[in-house]
């Protein structure tokens, strides 16, 4: 077996393993470590054993990984998810589809927040899927609301993938911070239209609510605004040069923290609570940055990643090709796993493609991180479809498939947005 078709082996076989229920840091590692073993020996493979899960990790410019983390662990607790839920619903609620309007708003600042798609539809599908059900609405479109609505804050930053993605591949973090902004807007727009634009064909689906008064709003108002505050000076710092990533993503930790506290979310078995959470999800990914250097190591020593990058370069395919080929590629990968997992499994072995064909690297993560985000709500076996269920008693599976197409459909339509209209993405920067 020649080198490259090694790599090829390890990466299906890594693909193979995950879907039979490893770790995914677990599968990468064991598969990039015997590949290197079969292509290099066992003493090259015990030299990247020793070296390659400190040198994974210790740049200083990953430290604002557990930063953007305790900044959403922050904020979790300060219960900004009701208080984002309400305030939307005080605008919108009174419409046809108005709470499930709220829920795709609440869920993209939410989920911009925390960072998680999987922990964006367990926490707002706990508080809207109830509100819902209490004023008639159809579980199949209250479901997929809260299902599709977890997939947009993983874009809108800060987001921790997208910062992922830039230390992968050396690209800007505030440029694709900022490039990101529009199209998060846009997929928000879209899904909330998909809610109103089936609201109006069949009113029984999502009957209206009550109007509530500008008082309420008002207060609700004053409650939300810190955290407007400090998304802006987050992104905005960056932007404006005041801050480096790793300095906004602590300026974030900090102004999280002291809005939990004068929130009332904070006591001292909160702050455990937060401190184990923090260390949780840090060594999580940290643990699949660790597997990735060790599978990465071994696609590079194969030449894989330089051979596809030759091939789609020689095949004449018009660039446009390949990218809806590799948007294809995400959708079905999205199925089976995180779209963390997948940036780190996937974007050591397509970045080389992407220069090849001289894509902006800004819009190429846009949309890698877009349409990764997409397989999450992709029946059968979309893992987001699994959450919400497991949110709402009573809720069956086939009720929120039958509700995601039209999410779905919006999501195609933002993707070719994108794709044909790439300013929408380059404009932010």
């Amino acid at each position: 077996m020649s080198t490259p078709f090694l790599g090829l082996a390890g990466f299906l076989l890594t693909l193979a393993l995950i879907a039979f229920g490893f770790p995914v840091s677990i599968a990468m590692a064991v598969v990039g470590l015997g590949g290197i073993a079969l292509s290099g020996g066992w003493d090259q493979a015990a030299y990247v054993l020793s070296t390659a899960p400190f040198e994974a990790i210790f740049p200083y410019s990953f430290s604002v990984i557990p930063l953007f983390v305790l900044m959403g662990v922050f904020a979790a607790h300060a219960g900004l998810s009701r208080s984002l839920f309400d305030l939307i619903k005080a605008f919108v609620g009174h419409w046809r589809g108005g709470l499930a309007v709220s829920t795709v708003g609440a869920s993209a600042v939410f989920g911009a927040i925390c960072g998680s798609s999987l922990a964006t539809v367990a926490t707002i599908g706990r508080v809207a899927m109830p509100e819902m059900r209490r004023y008639g609405y159809d579980d199949s479109l209250a479901s997929a609301s809260v299902a599709a609505g977890g997939t947009l804050g993983v874009l809108i930053p800060p987001s921790i993938i997208l910062v992922i993605f830039g230390l992968l591949t050396q690209t800007s973090i505030g440029a694709l911070f900022m490039g990101a902004i529009l199209p998060g807007v846009l997929g928000a727009v879209l899904y909330a239209l998909a809610v109103i634009v089936r609201a109006r064909r069949n009113p029984a689906l999502a009957p209206a609510g009550q109007r509530s008064p500008w008082g309420r709003r008002i207060a609700l108002l004053g409650r939300v605004w810190p955290v407007m505050l400090l998304f802006g000076m987050v992104i905005g710092g960056m932007q404006l040069g005041w801050f480096s990533p790793t300095e906004a993503a602590a300026v974030g930790a900090v102004g999280a923290f002291l809005l939990a506290l004068v929130m009332g979310g904070l006591s001292l078995p909160v702050l455990r609570e937060v401190a184990r959470e923090t260390a949780a999800l840090t060594g999580m990914i940290f643990l699949i940055l660790i597997g990735a250097a060790f599978f990465n190591f071994f696609l590079e020593t194969t030449g894989l990643p330089r051979m596809l990058a030759e091939t789609i370069g020689q095949s004449g395919l018009h660039p446009t090709v390949v990218m809806v080929l590799i948007l294809i590629f995400y959708v079905i990968l999205g199925c089976f796993m995180d779209s963390m997992s997948m940036i780190l499994l996937t974007v050591p072995l397509l970045a080389p493609v992407a220069v090849a064909l001289d894509f902006n690297m800004v819009w190429f993560g846009v949309l890698v991180v877009t349409v990764a985000e997409i397989g999450l709500i992709t029946p059968p076996v979309g893992m987001n479809l699994f959450v919400v269920q497991a949110t709402a008693p009573g809720l069956r599976q086939e009720t929120v498939i039958r509700g995601i197409l039209p999410f779905i459909v919006a999501d195609i339509l933002r993707l070719a947005l994108l794709l044909f209209f790439p300013w929408l993405v380059v404009a932010g920067f």
